[in-house]
């Protein structure tokens, strides 16, 4: 399966599910289907910002 059918399978499957922390997870698995093992590279620089290296914070949420 192509990384963007996984993505697209993952926000049919759970992006309806309700309350925020759910909906990070689901954020969080459709980035990690897409990226793969660039995830953690993706992360890293997503962090970034003007206050520094952790100017942002990445919420991997909580699984339905």
């Amino acid at each position: 399966m192509t990384p963007a059918k996984k993505a697209l399978e993952i926000a049919l499957s759970y992006g309806q599910i309700d309350g925020s922390h759910h909906k990070a997870w689901v954020i969080d698995q459709i980035v990690r289907a897409l990226t793969g093992s660039k995830y953690e590279e993706v992360i890293k620089a997503n962090k970034v910002g003007e206050d520094g290296p952790e100017t942002y914070d990445w919420d991997e949420g909580v699984a339905p």
